[in-house]
């Protein structure tokens, strides 16, 4: 009952914030780019709603849960770090190629190569159909189980939900979407956390928990904190640092905040997102510190909520997942028309919005096969961002001047 309530209530939200705070978006500058003069407060809200995906709702939680301080440390930390390091090659690129859209573009112009911007268009589009079938995964594990509908139509339900606004306007629909989505986000996180300290004996739980449900992890440079680190923290740390260089999703963002405003808008984003995997990382501590025995380990923190909790909690909780998980979808969708400048003119935007419907249809596929984790795609779209990585931040760096950080 909750779900449906909950699935409705969010789609007549965004579809009416989209219609009433944007226009039906025909131009390509303001579809892609939202001609270019995106603000800084709306901007830095839809980059944390956007970095805000399954992982960081899930992964947190799970991690502090088994592996304590740190698992959840090797998570947190380069989650963070990666954004801030992004800022002065957002930067630098968009002066360097203020008219652009995608970075599959930059790279053909700056090295006139057909041949480097097919490299880049697979890894960018291959990134953006995993990321789309671990939101489509998590969303559809969650709701299936509250709701009792099969998993496989939840999964199209969120997919349709989040192409019917980002179709209208594009990348303006995406920013404003998540711009409500991150006060939703952090509404809900205001409400579980505190409340679950000053539960009794919560802060007791919290500290018992840092070291994990057994326990054993009780540092970064012991035994069992070094093993985290190189089972764990070591790919994750690539991974996360390759994040927004390997994702279409955050130059598209560089190319449409204003110039003036892009170090600003990033890092306000990076502060707004660490709020929430802490949080959900809390949840973990206090669950593995409580002795709570969870079901399914990749989603504890929703088990947690649902033992603790008085029933009416589901629904924040539901608008909080909802709202991550599709903030992403949106956003992906958004890159994915982006990503067809690459190939053809499309002054109609028609290919734009095929190239979002066939996304979905991937991303509703890779969902559906069975055995697959939230954590496994983690780790697996991580190797498909660090693939580009080094030759990104190489040729970034021969534009970049660090003293112009912020």
């Amino acid at each position: 009952m909750y779900g449906m309530i909950v699935l409705l209530a969010y789609f007549l939200l965004m579809i009416g914030a989209t219609v009433i705070l944007t226009k039906r978006e025909c131009s390509i500058e303001g579809f892609y780019v939202g001609n270019r003069n995106m603000g800084t407060v709306s901007s830095a809200m839809s980059i944390a709603a956007t970095w805000i995906w399954a992982p960081a709702l899930f992964v947190s939680a799970e991690k502090a849960y088994v592996n304590g301080i740190p698992g959840l440390f090797w998570f947190l930390i380069p989650n963070i770090a990666c954004l801030l390091i992004f800022i002065p090659f957002a930067k630098k690129i968009r002066k360097v190629m203020p008219r652009g859209i995608t970075l599959s573009g930059f790279m053909e112009e700056r090295y006139n190569s057909t041949k480097v911007k097919k490299v880049y268009l697979f890894q960018l589009a291959s990134l953006t159909i995993l990321s789309t079938g671990v939101q489509l995964l998590a969303g559809g594990k969650i709701l299936s189980n509250i709701t009792n509908l099969p998993f496989s139509i939840i999964t199209i339900i969120l997919a349709v939900i989040a192409y019917s606004y980002s179709q209208f306007s594009g990348i303006k629909a995406s920013v404003i979407t998540d711009a409500i989505q991150m006060v939703l986000i952090l509404a809900a996180c205001l409400i579980f956390v505190p409340w679950a300290i000053n539960m009794d004996d919560g802060i007791t739980h919290l500290i018992k928990g840092l070291s994990g449900v057994s326990g054993q992890y009780t540092g970064l440079f012991n035994a069992k904190g070094i093993e985290i680190f190189f089972g764990f923290g070591l790919p994750t740390a690539i991974g996360l640092i390759a994040g927004p260089f390997g994702d279409q999703c955050f130059w598209q963002r560089a190319f449409s905040i204003k110039e003036s405003k892009i170090g600003k808008a990033f890092f306000i984003g990076t502060l707004l997102f660490a709020v929430v995997p802490l949080s959900m990382g809390i949840l973990g501590f206090i669950a593995a510190g409580s002795g709570f025995i969870a079901a399914d380990k990749g989603v504890v923190n929703f088990e947690l909520i649902t033992h603790l909790f008085p029933e009416w909690v589901m629904l924040p909780f539901l608008f909080m997942v909802i709202s991550g998980l599709i903030s992403t979808v949106d956003s992906n969708l958004c890159a994915a028309a982006s990503l067809t400048t690459d190939f053809v003119k499309d002054e109609s935007l028609k290919v734009s919005k095929g190239a979002m419907i066939l996304l979905l249809a991937f991303g509703i596929g890779i969902a559906n096969i069975p055995g697959l984790s939230i954590t496994h795609l983690f780790l697996i779209y991580g190797t498909v961002r660090a693939s580009t990585l080094l030759p990104t931040v190489m040729t970034g760096a021969s534009c970049v001047c660090l003293r112009h950080y912020l």
